[in-house]
Order: C-alpha cells, then structure tokens, then sequence
C-alpha cells in the first residue's frame, strides 16, 4: 500500500479514551504524521471529482457525480439552492456541501485501486480500526465508511443525531484537513448541542485532527459563510458493528 495514512505514533491513547469515556466526544490532533496528513490534503484538494450532497426537507438525502453537476443547467441549480435554503428557513432538515462517496465509488470501482480506494482500504485496516477500538472503548467495531466531503461558502449541515441503529453505527469520525489558518468567523465548526438548543462544545475546522463522536449525539456543522477564505476538506464516516 502506498503511504497515504501513517498514524502518528506519538498519539497519548489513554488520555483520549479518558476524555472519549467522559463526553463521548474527542479530539486527537495531530493523527496522522505531518507528511500523510499532507498528502491526504492534496488528493482532497486536488485529485478529488466532487459532486455534491444535498437535502431540503424531505426532499433528499440526495448526491450528485462531479459531470451531473456539470451538466445541471444554471437555473436548476439556482432552483436547488433556494429549496435547501427555503427548507432550513422552515426548520426543516437540510444541509449541502460537495462531497465523493468514496465507499460507493470503491465498490463500484471509479478509479480502481486510485488514492481514494486506498484511503478506504487505510480505514478499515487493523492500525486505524484499532486504535479506535481502544479510544472509543468499543471493541465490536469492525469497519469504517467513508466519504470525502468540502465545505466552502453557503455550505452546511443542519442539526441531527446520526441515529441509524440498524446500520450499527457506532461512532461517528471527522478527520479533517482544512486549511492552517481557518479563522474563526468562518464557520464550518463541528458543533454538539444540548436538548436546549445550546452548543456544549464546538470544534474549529483543523488541519490534521481526528474527532470521534458516539452516536446518537445532536450536532450540526455551522454554515460557511461567502466572505470564507478557505476550504475545509475532511474525510468523514461512521465506525459500524455490521
């Protein structure tokens, strides 16, 4: 296998299953060497077809391949923006960022055996699926899902819980690769609320950071706003039982 995804061996796995086992939420930064970590950033960046994902109401969950996107005439996709946006104004579920379902494309071989099916292969390997396993406390996980997701300016991901419990998700993970110097006042934070509507914990965009988080938690990923000067890149999944 190419080295694409070399876990840093430095990574203090007992203080994250301490803090994991405490909030059912952790951050590890700095997870992959800086070198893997940069190199998952440029096939993200740069050799990434991406699509996009969307849903408005009940209209969706729905995606779309980077060439039937292309395609979409300009007023349809001015008409897809406004439903999303006129669904999350009525409180009803919607999100939209670009993303490659890079399990489905694996499976359906894409680009067979390309950086993208590799990272999927890294991810359901014994080193990551491992220490997870230590980390989450969780030994019956078995395999990790997986896509590559880019959130720029419109961008968001509305409030939800990840509750699909015949699918045997576990846990949820974020390893992200956004830019350095992502500011604050750009949005795209990882946010986890309570059944008050209050954010009890928010986490920056970061380049090289892992965040795992058992499900079902209420979270959201906060909108991108247009003066946003960077990108924020992630692969993200669910660790599952079956």
């Amino acid at each position: 296998m190419q080295r694409l995804f070399d876990i840093n061996p430095s990574i203090d796995v007992t203080t994250a299953s301490t803090v994991f086992a405490r909030d059912h939420r952790v951050q590890i930064r700095d997870f992959l060497t800086d070198h893997t970590a940069r190199v998952v950033r440029r096939v993200l960046q740069h050799e990434t077809p991406w699509g996009t994902a969307w849903q408005a109401g009940t209209n969706g969950p729905s995606s779309m391949r980077q060439q039937e996107l292309r395609a979409m005439p300009a007023d349809r996709r001015t008409a897809l923006a406004a439903a999303v946006n006129t669904a999350a104004a009525s409180r009803d579920y919607a999100f939209r960022f670009a993303h490659y379902p890079m399990v489905h494309a694996y499976i359906e071989k894409w680009n067979a055996r390309g950086l993208h099916d590799l990272l999927v292969e890294h991810l359901n390997d014994a080193p990551f699926l491992n220490l997870a396993r230590a980390v989450t406390g969780i030994p019956e996980l078995i395999k990790a899902d997986a896509q590559a997701t880019f959130f720029s300016a419109g961008d968001f991901l509305a409030l939800h819980d990840d509750s699909h419990a015949a699918e045997g998700r576990r846990v949820a993970y974020v390893l992200n690769v956004a830019d350095d110097d992502w500011h604050t006042d750009w949005g795209g934070y990882l946010n986890f609320l309570d059944d008050d509507g209050d954010v009890v914990a928010g986490w920056r965009p970061r380049f090289n950071a892992l965040n795992l988080f058992r499900v079902p938690q209420r979270h959201q990923v906060s909108y991108v706003p247009p003066f946003a000067r960077a990108s924020r890149f992630a692969v993200t999944g669910w660790l599952r039982d079956r």
